[in-house]
């Protein structure tokens, strides 16, 4: 049987660009047959990869059958992944988040938790000198995961590790780093043809914080501001985005990539708690701005209080 090969839901460009890179791997290097999968519509910066290296986008499922083979990548939270994933056979998690727990598995399981900031340059080191010979393709999706999760070196969870890979992977395929991560964070920030609910959904993870469980969303993007302008409309469609989700509140972070910030929407009284508690705000409207602030992995997730 095929093995699935798939990130978190709501994609970013890791969560779509890891599985093609692992899937190639599988295939190609140790003789397992594979295939990439999605939990959900890539997102923009997602989509504009897959067509920068004709890449095919992967196949969007909503479950697991039990006794799948698949490996997980980019999460190992089961509020992130398939209803029916404990009763799957999952044989690898390969992974650069903190551990959650709750997972079951059918056996034991090679697990690859590594403190880097994308799961690609985790791959890089599995893949070893398999790599060089990897298609462009997959070389170029590997970049790609690098710069968005790294935001082109700007996030607090940049390694040496990560820069390095980057920086051989864009001299092999003769790519400028600054010009291409202009690309790609425009093709990111080009937000006008979604709804607000499917803004509030885009690059969301749910988390709970003592009892209170949320959906914890981040807009990255060099223009803020295409965002902010529709702060109203947001803030009126949280509430029901919230209540469909199962989660008493949407916290929503947009980061401003080029000033190194976050502004945070303020709807209520439990979002001006979580932000005055969480970051040591002065909250005195419906948004605050957090300086410094880029990462929802290290800075955002790590510090949430109620």
């Amino acid at each position: 049987m095929t093995t699935l090969v798939f990130g978190h839901k709501s994609p970013d460009t890791d969560s779509t660009g890891s599985p093609i890179a692992w899937a190639w791997y599988l295939n190609e290097v140790a003789g397992i047959a594979a295939a990439p999968a999605l939990l959900g519509e890539p997102n923009t910066e997602a989509r504009w990869m897959l067509e920068k290296w004709d890449l095919p986008k992967p196949q969007i499922i909503d479950d697991v059958e039990p006794l799948q083979p698949c490996v997980i990548v980019d999460t190992n939270n089961p509020l992130e992944l398939p209803a029916g994933i404990n009763a799957a056979d999952v044989r690898a998690i390969i992974d650069h988040h903190k551990l959650v727990g709750g997972l079951e598995t059918a056996g034991p399981i090679d697990i690859t938790i590594r403190p880097l900031a994308c799961t690609a340059t985790i791959m890089a080191d599995l893949m070893g000198q398999s790599l060089s010979s990897a298609p462009d393709a997959i070389k170029g999706a590997m970049l790609t995961c690098i710069l968005s999760d790294t935001l082109e070196f700007r996030s607090p969870t940049t390694t040496d590790h990560d820069r390095a890979l980057a920086e051989r992977l864009a001299g092999e395929l003769g790519v400028d780093i600054a010009g291409y991560s202009a690309e790609m964070f425009a093709a990111k920030s080009d937000v006008s043809a979604f709804s607000e609910a499917e803004l509030l959904r885009m690059d969301s993870k749910e988390y709970g914080v003592d009892g209170t469980k949320f959906r914890v969303s981040v807009l990255e993007t060099t223009s803020p501001e295409s965002v902010l302008s529709r702060k109203d409309a947001l803030i009126a469609a949280m509430p029901a985005v919230a209540a469909e989700d199962g989660v008493e509140q949407v916290l929503l972070f947009v980061v401003d990539i080029l000033a190194e910030e976050a502004t945070m929407l303020i709807p209520n009284v439990l979002t001006k708690t979580v932000a005055e508690k969480s970051f040591g705000a002065t909250v005195t409207g419906d948004m605050v701005v957090l300086p410094g602030v880029m990462s929802r992995k290290k800075q955002i997730i790590p510090a949430l209080k109620v």
